[in-house]
């Protein structure tokens, strides 16, 4: 299938129609999508937030800002596709469980999709995977997400494991002071390296 079909597919699938509509929401799918076949770059996030479900453009948030941040990137790069594709666990929103709390990434989403997706992004030279969902799909095997950021030695230079941008791991990074000491510098680099070529 031709990338821009299966995009084309991407942005019409309605799977989680019933799931969605039954969320405190009650919200109709949106998948967002944000990629060309020529990107060099791959974020792996975990799900669109309510703001991205709004704009229809990812990490249109705060957690978007602190990424950029990280990546040592302005908006205009970030959103440039023919560089970074942004590529979620699931492409909707999954909604709000009673707590108020973002739903986790409905598994059927990366089962129909996300192969077949990531076949069509062969000029990929890094792939940073933003979150636990992302980096259990990627990196097989029970651990936990600072046990996987801890070891980004082990799969650098073409993958990096990051936290996920969220304003509430703002704890995270104060008992992990190695990350923004030692990942970052590295990350960033990585970045404009790839970028840059």
């Amino acid at each position: 299938m031709h990338f821009d079909e299966l995009v084309q597919d991407i942005a019409t699938c309605r799977l989680c129609a019933d799931r969605f509509a039954a969320t405190e929401t009650a919200h109709a799918p949106r998948p967002v999508l944000w990629a060309t076949s020529g990107a060099r770059l791959l974020i792996a996030g975990q799900a669109p937030g309510l703001r991205v479900h709004r704009s229809g453009k990812p990490f249109t948030d705060p957690s978007g800002d602190r990424l950029r941040q990280w990546m040592g990137v302005e908006e205009e790069v970030f959103y440039d596709r023919d560089q970074i594709a942004i590529v979620p666990m699931a492409f909707c929103f999954p909604g709000y469980d009673a707590k108020g709390a973002d739903r986790p990434p409905p598994p059927i989403c990366a089962w129909t999709w996300r192969r077949r997706l990531l076949e069509q992004l062969p000029a990929i030279e890094l792939t940073l995977l933003v979150g636990g969902h992302a980096q259990s799909w990627h990196l097989p095997g029970k651990s936990t997400v600072t046990a996987r950021v801890a070891a980004w030695r082990d799969h650098a230079p073409r993958v990096l494991p990051l936290p996920h941008p969220s304003w509430r791991n703002t704890a995270w990074m104060k008992r992990n002071p190695w990350f923004e000491a030692e990942l970052l510098p590295v990350l960033r680099a990585r970045v404009q390296e790839v970028l840059n070529r």
